[in-house]
């Protein structure tokens, strides 16, 4: 294996390629987990943007961070950035980890998962289970390797799981769920597997309603390379360039890899974990955005163009010719159930309610932040923000747990899974529940479409879409942005007749991209400004003072929106004083932060509900030089986007000889139920159209 040190010589940390890839950690230094201070969406995207190991884990506080060593502290500073140390020395607690895992596999038997594990699985592992699976039962498990294989040219393979197995055009909805894109988080894989093994074995009185009425499909890994590096590798725990057990990305090779860094395996190479490509800042929707890096060291590097990883079109693919009316990607860490938007500029999906009202289903089982992708920070060619707004399907991220990217076995897993404390949805279900919610959302023809009808013996009915979607203005190196991207894609799946009549479980003809955004008119004036009462003194520095402040709501005031801006007299940004700000509903949840080194601060909170809230402020530094003033004001709701397009499905029928002997199309939305008669037969198909 190359050496730090012989990285070091061979140049990656000089100056000319700086840019390249970043300074590894010198042989002394301690690599840390931070909480960079950010208490706005927009301030964590600029935390994201400056190219460190930005980790998932991120809230209303800010966004945890990796630091590598002294020159990640240095981007921080001259960014001039705050940061609260969370992990003083990461090798220590990865090596407690590991400890805690070898004692854990020795002291029990099995396990409360429904399949017993006690340790993490290799990849060798998730293939002979799924194998064995599909081998006791034949009828309900049919093995699938997905259209492409990996960069190393790997079977990206998984299990569909229902009655009748073998025939994949049987007209079910579909559940998807997956893990490991990235290739470091291993519970991602694990939570996947273990939701197979309880619609199979577990004895779970609702699985044979969920086996007869949908599908279920399994991709414990879909980063394969990665992920099969980071289970073997020698493992080091300290997040360098070589400790390859830390490696996110997938393993190809950048066309703007310098020739320095493109010789070697993956698994051994001069740029060490740092080669390859983000899967999930790969897709194609919205691709080239905000929150994916343009650099081909960069953990969150987006490729060399949307969809150009074989992992990720092999997803797109799947997805693409099968109907997955609900989709969960499985990730690590933070806690956290997200749902498009990925970008904040796109604007919440005309779904907006119905998406927002499952995920908060879910999170009543793991007890995660139910929050739209965008909360965290504006990412860009993320898995479900590509497969929603293009399929129209309901997709969600699950970021597990809170301790990292692969915890002790025992909370990270099992924990998590079964809701066993200390897991946040400990008593409550924890992610098992949320993924049979999952399922049954699937097969739950309010949240997607139905098409019926007759269709003789053999014959097969396709529906159709072809299109062409476009990425977002693609970010250059330096800033500046260049046109879009176009991109196609082709939606099809088929049903095969059997004599009678049918029921089509299918996604919305018309996708939520050109459907419009949500939103609302307002029915009334929004609440007039006022000033928020500075009680009397100064608390000390790191003390906290409090006041009270009231939100009206209808039928007197409609608000959209409401901003609390708190000042002191200083510049802005003040490098003497600092106050922070946090605002809290009358039941003690945190709504709306401002904690940067802004003067003034600002804190917003979106669709306030009314009654009495309580702002907290923080004498962060120096409060008594200068003392704080506040203002809360009010804007109106944004009202809806209905753009009135309607888009239809191709449906054709075919006979046993392939000759196509109906035709028409289908528009058919989100709930909706239509009849579409015998679309086998020609004549009648023509006098309907007319």
């Amino acid at each position: 294996m190359v050496s730090a040190l012989a990285l070091v010589a061979a140049g990656l940390a000089g100056a000319g390629v700086a840019t390249a890839a970043p300074h590894p950690a010198a042989q002394d230094e301690k690599v840390q987990i931070v909480t960079v201070h950010a208490a706005t969406q927009k301030e964590r995207s600029a935390v994201d943007a400056l190219g460190l190991d930005t980790t998932e884990h991120a809230d209303e506080h800010g966004v945890d961070v990796v630091l590598h060593g002294a020159a990640d502290v240095a981007r921080l500073r001259a960014a001039g950035k705050k940061w609260t140390v969370k992990v003083a020395d990461l090798a220590a607690v990865e090596r407690a980890n590991a400890q805690k895992d070898k004692a854990y596999a020795t002291s029990v038997a099995e396990s409360e998962l429904p399949s017993g594990r006690t340790g993490y699985r290799t990849l060798a592992d998730y293939n002979d289970e799924m194998t064995a699976l599909a081998a006791k039962h034949p009828t309900k498990v049919k093995p699938l390797t997905l259209a492409n294989a990996s960069v190393l040219g790997k079977p990206i393979n998984g299990i569909e799981i229902t009655d009748g197995a073998a025939n994949t055009s049987d007209g079910k909805p579909v559940f998807l769920i997956m893990g490991a894109h990235h290739a470091r988080e291993w519970p991602s894989s694990e939570h996947a597997m273990e939701f197979a093994y309880d619609l199979l074995e577990s004895g779970d009185a609702r699985n044979a309603g969920l086996l007869r009425d949908m599908r279920t499909i399994v991709v414990p890994v879909v980063n394969v390379d990665g992920f099969q590096i980071s289970r073997s590798a020698a493992p080091l725990g300290n997040f360098s360039q070589f400790d390859y057990e830390m490696k996110r990305k997938n393993c190809s090779i950048s066309a703007k890899t310098p020739a320095l860094y493109t010789t070697g395996t993956c698994a051994d190479n001069r740029a060490g974990r740092l080669r390859g490509t983000d899967p999930n800042r790969n897709y194609p929707g919205f691709w080239g955005g905000p929150g994916a890096s343009t650099s081909w060291s960069s953990d969150t590097y987006r490729g060399d163009g949307p969809g150009s990883e074989p992992e990720v079109d092999a997803v797109r693919k799947l997805i693409s010719s099968r109907q997955v009316t609900t989709l969960i990607t499985n990730h690590t860490y933070s806690n956290l159930v997200l749902r498009p938007p990925s970008l904040a500029s796109t604007g919440f999906s005309p779904d907006e309610i119905a998406y927002s009202a499952l995920g908060a289903q879910f999170a009543e089982h793991n007890d995660y932040a139910n929050i739209p992708s965008f909360g965290l920070y504006d990412t860009s060619g993320s898995t479900e923000d590509w497969s929603y707004w293009n399929t129209g399907g309901f997709g969600f991220t699950f970021e597990i747990g809170t301790e990292g990217f692969h915890p002790p076995f025992q909370t990270g897993v099992v924990a998590e899974y079964m809701g066993l404390a200390p897991a946040a949805g400990a008593g409550k279900g924890g992610n098992r529940e949320a993924y049979y919610d999952a399922a049954e959302a699937a097969r739950n023809p309010e949240l997607h479409s139905t098409i019926t009808g007759k269709a003789p013996a053999n014959t097969t009915l396709t529906i159709r879409k072809t299109y062409q979607g476009m990425t977002s203005p693609v970010i250059q190196p330096g800033g500046a942005t260049t046109d879009p991207i176009p991109y196609t894609d082709v939606l099809t799946s088929s049903l095969k007749g059997k004599g009678g009549a049918f029921s089509w479980a299918v996604n919305p003809s018309t996708r939520p991209l050109v459907a419009g955004r949500y939103g609302r008119d307002p029915v009334a004036p929004t609440q007039p400004s006022s000033p928020i009462a500075n009680p009397a003194g100064v608390p000390a520095v790191n003390g906290s003072e409090f006041t009270n402040v009231s939100i009206q709501g209808l039928p007197t005031y409609d608000n959209g929106k409401v901003v609390f801006t708190f000042g002191w007299p200083g510049p802005n940004p003040d490098p003497v004083t600092d106050w922070d700000f946090y605002i809290y509903d009358a039941e003690g949840n945190q709504v709306a932060s401002a904690a940067t080194l802004a003067n003034p601060e600002v804190a917003t909170a979106l669709d306030p509900v009314p009654g009495g809230y309580r702002v907290e402020a923080v004498n962060y530094a120096n409060g008594a030089t200068a003392d704080w003033t506040g203002t809360m004001s009010f804007l109106p709701p944004d009202p809806a986007i209905v753009t009135g397009v309607k888009e239809s499905w191709n449906l054709t029928c075919t006979n046993k000889q392939g000759k196509m002997v109906g035709n028409r199309s289908i528009v058919v939305d989100r709930g909706q139920s239509v009849d579409v008669g015998n679309p086998c037969n020609r004549a009648k198909v023509a006098s309907s159209n007319e």
